[in-house]
Order: C-alpha cells, then structure tokens, then sequence
C-alpha cells in the first residue's frame, strides 16, 4: 500500500472539501425554506395551492437529479429571455445552477417529511393544549412544531445525508468538489481504486459527523418519551 500517496490524495481532496461543504449548507438551507412552503401549501387546505404544490413534488421526486442539473445548467440558457434577464448572470455560473438543482431537488423530499411529520401530530395532543387556552400560533410553538420535529428527524437525517452524498453530482457541470478533484486525480494517477477509496472515505466521515449531530439533537427531543417506561414501571411496583 502506497500510504505516502494515499495521503497526498487525501490532502487534495480536503483541499476541496470547502466547496463540498459549501453546496451541501446553501442547498439545504434553500432547499427547506422550499419546503417549508410547499408543506404550508400541502396542508392549507387550499384546492389549487395544495394540487401546485403536489405536481411540484411529483416533478422533483419522480424525475432524476442529474437530469435536473443539466436541465437547469445546459438548457435554461437556450432561451434568449433568460439570456437577457437580471437571472442570468446568476444561472451561467456552474456553482450557482448546482446550488438551485439540489435545492429544488430536496425540496419537494422535505415537503413530503415535514408533512408526514405534522399529520403525525396525535388529536390529542392539540385538544389538550386548547383545553389549556392556548392560541393557534402558541400551540404551534410549544406543542405541534416540536412533536412533528421529532417525528420527522429519522427520515430527515436520511435526507440529509442523501443531500451530502448528491453534491458529487456538481462536478459533472465543471464544479470541483471531492469528486471532480478525485477524478482529476485519476486522469493524471490512472490509479482509480485509491483516489476513490479516499473520496468514499471522506464522504464517509462527513456523513458520520452529520448523523450523529442530527442523532443528538433527536436525542434531546426524545427524553421524555424514554423516561416515561422507566417511570411507569417504578410507579406499578
């Protein structure tokens, strides 16, 4: 094993590992303020928000990201209007496209989540919390937002580390993250086993730190819920 250029590898491919992580925050966070709206427009109850909304999301789900990608790098730009418009100095650059594709990609996989997760909200818990007097928005705040939060976090974290893992697909439009360095790398090497193996691992590492963040954060939410049996059991003997 080659170690001194396994670690050379390495040290190249950290060097990107900024604009990996760069796409990853920016899309999600773009991606879930999408989301949040189309999850309001899911359960608003509105006949024509709530079906735009479903054809979002049976456009984004049902079709492939790479498709995506190239949709909105290659054939935005095929229209004079967008070519001509005050969007375009925005959508010619290669980052940016990348940036808009997976956000509007996780977007429409978010709504859905955070829709399950509210629908998930049990009858009772908001019959009690207006048997207490509290308004609409209170009893969002204190009791709705943070049960769907809990429920939506294990689906989310999968999300989430599906978002981290489709950044790679940025380097087909000439984006260099890790995996448009790695396959740098191996146009120069021709030693595709090692550049790869040191991709996935590091892709491996991001993605680790990621769950068990996302892992605690469930974790804290869920306390009472653990505490609950023990304490039933300790009250019945």
């Amino acid at each position: 094993m080659d170690i001194p250029f396994l670690l050379d590898v390495i040290g190249r491919l950290l060097l990107a590992l900024p604009m990996t992580l760069a796409l990853f925050i920016l899309s999600v966070s773009l991606g879930g303020v999408i989301a949040l709206g189309l999850t309001w427009m899911r359960v608003s109850g509105v006949f024509g928000l709530d079906k735009l909304a479903r054809g979002y999301v049976l456009v984004f789900r049902g079709s492939p990201l790479l498709v995506q990608v190239f949709l909105i790098y290659y054939g935005l730009g095929q229209f004079p209007e967008i070519r001509h418009s005050a969007a375009w100095p925005v959508l010619r650059e290669p980052f940016a496209c990348a940036v808009i594709s997976l956000a509007l990609c996780t977007a429409a996989y978010e709504a859905e989540i955070f829709r399950g997760a509210l629908l998930a909200v049990g009858d009772r818990d908001t019959e009690a919390a207006r048997a207490c007097g509290m308004s609409g928005f209170l009893m969002f705040r204190r009791i709705v937002f943070p049960i769907a939060l809990r429920n939506a976090l294990p689906s989310y974290t999968t999300e989430m580390i599906l978002m981290v893992k489709s950044t790679s697909l940025a380097s087909i439009i000439t984006v260099t993250e890790m995996t448009g360095v790695a396959q740098k790398l191996i146009t120069q090497t021709y030693r595709t086993m090692e550049v790869f193996l040191c991709a996935a691992l590091i892709y491996l590492l991001i993605n680790f730190v990621l769950a068990r963040l996302l892992g605690f954060v469930e974790h804290r939410l869920g306390r009472h819920m653990r505490r609950a049996p023990v304490l039933a059991t300790v009250l019945h003997e």
